[in-house]
């Protein structure tokens, strides 16, 4: 008896270990790969039908693991476990094993993991590698921050002009971009990518904030340049008054803060954009200086774009430190548990939020008619 125990003890372990190595197997067919025809993000449309190609985009290191299950446990939890939009996670090397199961085992969601090309990741050829060391060590010496970060450098290359065009995301026509550790203070209950797509929205973003100048002296003189030789770029000749305060002549720094941003790729795929990123891309100055995504982002999207087809999201309650954006409006604090006077726009810092919210052709950052995404879209 205790013999047949015995064997039947072997035989039950020999079948869980077989079980177990499956599951691992199958766990890779929607793991690393850059072939979209076999492992692109697949949306699962929500109980309430509606459906967008659309996915949450993440740049992101292995070391950050913890830091990015925090971050999805909150937009889990807020938004995406009732809506079930994919995940792509992109990086410059390889997922480990360890970050893809766990990060998987977050959602309910389809979720993809892809390798950056080295040619998006890494010094182009009309770039002289010693004059950048010599830059970089010269804005080490101001105290500029990231001063000296290579990898800092490339992640705002990547996202200024490449992002958009991985395999992993030919498929999907809108993102929303998410970054580690970030929280999400309000119930979202409604589909912000179906409220941009049914209102021809392009671009949103939750702060928007001064840019350090010692970072980008260059940028707006090179923008002038690109827009002497292409004066069809500026389609929304208000942008200007966002975007300098004195007529053009000089860049006041305002920026969207991309860390948080949900977009059109269309916009990014347009031909007017990438002629606009590869003349700054020519320009060096992502590498010689420390040019970020954020203004090249801003600086088109406000130009190219009519204000109407911009969009910020005050009623999703958003941190990234050490800035946040809180709803300021009653009804939209009984869904979140942040504190509204805490709230970015409250600051100098971040007067860029208010002052493109009071753009001539766009409503007051007090006017009671800012229109409500929950109420336009019903479930």
């Amino acid at each position: 008896m205790t013999r047949q125990f015995m064997l039947l003890n072997i035989v039950i372990g020999l079948l869980l270990a077989f079980l177990v190595r499956r599951q691992g197997a199958d766990s890779d067919t929607h793991a690393t790969t850059l072939q979209p025809s076999a492992n692109a993000p697949q949306h699962q449309p929500s109980a309430e039908g509606n459906s967008v190609r659309a996915a949450f985009v993440v740049l992101v290191r292995n070391s950050e693991l913890f830091g990015m299950k925090r971050a999805m446990r909150q937009i889990e939890d807020r938004f995406n476990s009732r809506f079930n939009y994919p995940y792509v996670f992109l990086n410059d090397v390889p997922f480990t094993e360890e970050f893809k199961v766990e990060t998987a085992a977050m959602t309910k969601a389809n979720v993809t993991f892809g390798i950056i090309p080295h040619e998006h990741w890494s010094y182009p050829a009309w770039i002289n590698q010693t004059y950048a060391r010599e830059c970089r060590q010269k804005m080490s010496k101001q105290s500029v921050f990231y001063a000296l970060n290579e990898s800092y450098r490339h992640m705002c290359r990547f996202n200024s002009g490449f992002f958009f065009r991985h395999p992993l995301l030919q498929e999907i026509d809108y993102y929303w971009r998410i970054e580690p550790d970030v929280e999400y203070s309000c119930d979202i209950d409604y589909d912000p990518f179906l409220y941009m797509h049914r209102n021809g929205i392009k671009y949103g973003y939750t702060i928007a904030l001064h840019e350090y100048p010692e970072t980008i002296p260059t940028l707006w003189s090179t923008v002038k340049d690109f827009i002497a030789l292409h004066p069809d770029f500026v389609r929304h000749k208000n942008g200007y008054k966002w975007l300098s305060n004195d007529d053009g002549v000089s860049y006041n720094g305002c920026h969207f803060w991309s860390n948080f941003e949900i977009g059109a790729l269309s916009l990014f795929r347009s031909p007017e954009y990438l002629e606009f990123f590869d003349y700054l891309d020519k320009a060096g100055g992502f590498f010689y200086e420390r040019w970020g995504d954020a203004p090249v982002h801003s600086i088109a999207a406000a130009l190219l774009l009519e204000k109407k087809e911009l969009h910020w999201f005050q009623d999703i309650g958003y941190y990234h430190n050490p800035w946040t954006n809180c709803p300021l409006d009653k009804e939209s604090r009984l869904r979140c548990h942040c504190d509204p006077a805490k709230s970015a726009v409250h600051h100098y810092w971040a007067s860029c939020t208010k002052e493109w919210a009071e753009l001539a052709d766009g409503t007051s950052l007090h006017n009671s008619s800012i229109s409500d995404p929950a109420k336009e879209i019903t479930h």
